[in-house]
């Protein structure tokens, strides 16, 4: 089956008629979920059985974001909580083995959370690198300021996820820590030089490059493109994404009905395919936009379709794990990092 290339949010904690028949007819790639999606266990299993059945295609990618701290859309009562980013970065300050270890025992847990569910992919990790003075959006979900260090800090928690058998989204390329502005709200302008964007921004990313998807970021990087952010530019996308970074994999938009892009929700989408996104991605399950998105989404196919099939392959299944004793020494690490890690 033909498949169009957007992954669409719902509108509540299950599919009305109206959103069934659109996904029936119009076919997305995938699905993501939020907290308005999520309610019980059972619920939350329901639901993503109906969206694939739904889409008529079992491999259908549903899409969460589950980084732990501020970013958790699965949370107590029901799941457990788990650190922000930062504590990762700190512990990997006081011995780097250590971070990388509770950042793989977070992510592999977070994994397992997820499995059960039938949720196959998580928007993570980050490889953001934030400065002083940049907008608080990023904040404590980074690993650290340092490149090589938030590579390293990114790439076990990628581990973790491979391991429990869920896909990572990469995100947010070519890099969000410098944003002035929260892009949900507005479109932050990045005035710094290439030269210092390669050695910071864009370092982090490149050891991640073999990754199977990405995010964009709706950053303007006014040194490379002065009118459009990387979402919808060609020149971000071509020369920098595919270029210096070397990213291969299926990318996907950041939010189609953030704030940061401008004109119409059909203008937007036409605008990320033209320049090089794989995938739109619509998050906030309003249903007169979901259609808009699906108007003017290509089917997938080519270098795209290309892309979509390796990183649904890619996806392996979940290797032996002992969740107790995982958790029990997450949480002992937490307490070393001066923190309960909510």
């Amino acid at each position: 089956m033909t498949r169009k290339a957007f992954i669409t949010g719902i509108s509540g904690t299950a599919l009305s008629a109206e959103e069934r028949a659109f996904i029936a007819a119009e076919r997305p790639w995938g699905f993501i979920l939020f907290k308005r999606n999520i309610g019980t266990p059972g619920q939350v299993v329901s639901l993503v059985d109906e969206l694939k059945k739904s889409a008529g295609r079992p491999d259908a990618a549903v899409l969460i974001d589950q980084e732990g701290g501020r970013v958790q859309r699965l949370g107590p009562p029901q799941w457990p909580s788990y650190p922000p980013g930062a504590l990762f970065g700190r512990l990997y300050d006081l011995d780097p083995a250590l971070g990388l270890k509770a950042a793989r025992h977070s992510s592999r847990l977070i994994a397992a959370d997820l499995g059960e569910l039938g949720i196959t992919v998580d928007c993570l990790p980050l490889a953001d690198v934030p400065v002083a003075g940049a907008d608080a959006v990023i904040g404590d979900r980074a690993y650290g300021t340092e490149p090589g260090k938030v590579a390293a800090i990114a790439r076990a928690v990628t581990e973790g996820l491979v391991q429990g058998g869920i896909l990572p989204v990469l995100k947010h390329i070519p890099g969000h820590g410098r944003a002035t502005a929260d892009s949900h709200l507005r479109l932050p302008t990045v005035d710094t030089p290439p030269n210092d964007l390669e050695t910071t921004d864009f370092a982090a990313f490149q050891p991640l490059a073999d990754l199977p998807m990405a995010m964009t970021a709706h950053v303007v990087f006014s040194a490379l493109d002065p009118v459009h952010p990387a979402t919808t530019s060609a020149t971000i996308i071509e020369r920098v994404i595919r270029g210096v970074i070397g990213f291969q994999g299926l990318l996907m938009s950041d939010d189609v009905s953030m704030n940061a892009l401008s004109g119409s929700i059909a203008e937007r989408t036409r605008a990320i395919f033209s320049a090089g996104c794989d995938i739109a991605l619509h998050c906030n399950g309003n249903l007169d936009e979901m259609r808009e998105v699906a108007a003017e989404t290509p089917e997938l196919s080519g270098i795209a379709l290309a892309r979509a099939e390796r990183a649904l392959a890619s996806r392996g299944a979940p290797q032996p794990f002992d969740r107790a004793a995982a958790r029990a020494e997450l949480d002992a690490m937490m307490v070393r990092a001066g923190t309960s890690g909510a």
